[in-house]
């Protein structure tokens, strides 16, 4: 008998095409009255969108959430918020404006209304980043879950291909971990092998015809499962290093996760060979040795960056972002080892298959 424990998360999730016309409800089921809309300056139009739905409920759309929540970005929202007289906000995008979002329920307490465009799962978990000085920090509170999360397929139709294939394995990431998390526990295994086996099925349709509503849904149900797993039980070596990738070097947070993640896992094959074996039968395998190498296969199946230095890693980056991750290490079943690590990402740099 494994002894576990299990925390249930309490959000109201709504899936379904054509959900995003039913948040004017959705607000009423939350009490809330003013909803400053948060997006990125790319994403403004959706902003826009769900403006329109609300109508006189919408308090203005805020279009600038980026990458890693710089905590300057994070003040100035909160500031817009309290302007505006916001009871409560919908974020509307993927992971960096649902940070966004986060970064105000921090400390307000303002409800968030999470509509996700991508997969990167970020709206199923209480886990906020802040970024300062180069450094991304994590936290874990549960002001930050957002109250309601409305999946819309048809949100993601727009997405293009390399964003759809890389923000899937951002998602694959937080399952695969979860297989192995210090907290890991029987209900979070099976929802992680749902969700690798459901990305790995519906990512490669998704990228070869970007129209497929039914593909898109089943990754986006693969993602929530995933969000899931991320909010329940901790994390391991593969989030500390893109942690340290993206707020050191501000690299592209989906990108780095889908190119570190094979090698990660590759790294706890032996520590975490029980769990990675599950990992490896969701994608078509048998053994904890094969999850790297079938992860690899199928980053360069979906087109997907191999290398580091592709997406922006400096030479000197593997060095320096495993020191950085060895002198404040998360939880892993293989210990962090310095010099391991340094190898692994300087593979991962080159883009060489794990080894």
């Amino acid at each position: 008998m494994n002894p576990f424990i299990y925390q249930g998360l309490a959000s109201r999730v709504v899936f379904g095409a054509g959900k995003l016309e039913s948040l004017a409800e959705e607000l009423d089921k939350l009490g809330a009255r003013r909803a400053l809309i948060l997006t990125t300056p790319e994403q403004r139009h959706l902003g826009e969108r769900v403006a329109a739905i609300l109508g006189e409920r919408a308090a203005g759309v805020y279009p600038q959430a980026v990458m890693h929540v710089p905590v300057e970005v994070a003040r100035a929202a909160r500031v817009e918020a309290s302007r505006l007289d916001a009871d409560c906000c919908v974020a509307i995008g993927g992971g960096s404006t649902i940070g966004l979002g986060k970064a105000i329920a921090l400390e307000s307490g303002l409800p968030i209304l999470a509509v996700p465009t991508t997969y990167a799962g970020s709206e199923m978990t209480p886990i906020y980043g802040l970024t300062e000085n180069r450094l991304k920090k994590t936290g874990r509170d549960f002001r930050v879950l957002p109250k309601t999360v409305v999946y819309d397929p048809l949100l993601t139709l727009s997405l293009p291909a390399a964003i759809s294939a890389c923000s899937g394995m951002n998602a694959m990431a937080h399952a695969v971990e979860a297989l192995y998390a210090q907290d890991a526990n029987p209900i979070i295994g099976l929802m992680a092998e749902e969700s690798i086996r459901a990305l790995a099925g519906s990512l490669p349709a998704v990228v070869a015809n970007p129209a497929d509503v039914e593909a898109h849904g089943r990754a986006l149900y693969g993602a929530w499962l995933a969000g899931i797993c991320l909010g329940s039980v901790g994390m391991a070596i593969h989030h500390k290093l893109c942690h340290t990738l993206g707020g050191t070097f501000n690299l592209p947070h989906a990108q780095a996760h889908a190119v570190v993640l094979p090698h990660a896992a590759h790294y706890n094959r032996e520590a975490a060979a029980e769990p990675l074996r599950r990992a490896a039968r969701a994608l078509g395998g048998q053994e904890a040795e094969e999850v790297g190498p079938l992860l690899f296969a199928l980053n360069q199946k979906l087109g997907i960056p191999a290398s580091l230095a592709e997406i922006g890693l400096p030479e000197e980056g593997p060095a320096e972002a495993a020191a950085i991750a060895c002198s404040s290490p998360y939880y892993n079943p293989r210990p962090f080892e310095r010099d391991a690590i340094e190898a692994m990402l300087l593979r991962a740099w080159k883009g060489l298959p794990p080894a």
